[in-house]
């Protein structure tokens, strides 16, 4: 596979992950994007916020590469301020996406940058690990997302245009809950 395939093929994943968290937005109200949702403060808005930072910080950040999207306290990262809006972050992260993308295409993937909060005996990287590693990241913080809004108002599922769930029927799912139930409680005896 060429490299302009295998840019190709991160890239696709990467934009499915970055719509998915996307998606998990759409519908709710501005409390239920910003409420803290687990004991650790996770909370929906600040999942996007955060994968912002993630991007431009090494996707951008590592290599040198430009980028105008003003992030703020990097401490403040994880949790949307009342003076930001759901539509700034949302902006701000859309506005990323041009500028980690123009760095995957510009550079070769075995480019080396240096993660700039990383001890710098080994902050070393090339541009494919990286590339990888915000993959990563985004998948896992979408899935996070899906949790929350499945917590909040039962919508799950992957895609808006492919949600991969098996039925749509409140019925079943309850029958299938129940029947993991059973299953649990009887290895647990």
């Amino acid at each position: 596979m060429s490299e302009i395939e295998q840019k190709k093929d991160l890239l696709l994943y990467l934009q499915q992950a970055r719509d998915a968290l996307l998606w998990k937005l759409e519908g709710l109200s501005e409390y239920d994007v910003r409420r803290p949702l687990t004991p650790t403060g996770t909370n929906l808005l600040g999942l996007v916020k955060h994968v912002t930072f993630v991007e431009v910080g090494y996707l951008c950040d590592t290599f040198g590469r430009p980028h105008d999207v003003p992030l703020g306290d990097p401490h403040e990262d994880a949790y949307a301020t009342p003076d930001e809006s759901r539509e700034l972050i949302v902006e701000r992260y859309r506005r990323s996406w041009s500028h980690t993308d123009a760095s995957v295409h510009v550079l070769p993937l075995d480019t080396v940058g240096a993660v700039p909060w990383w001890p710098k005996e080994r902050n070393e990287v090339t541009l494919h690990h990286v590339l990888v590693r915000v993959l990563g990241d985004t998948q896992r913080h979408a899935g996070h997302a899906d949790i929350l809004r499945e917590g909040l108002d039962g919508a799950a599922g992957w895609r808006e245009d492919n949600d991969s769930l098996p039925s749509h029927d409140p019925a079943w799912w309850q029958e299938y809950r129940d029947r993991l139930q059973r299953m649990a409680e009887q290895a647990a005896k």
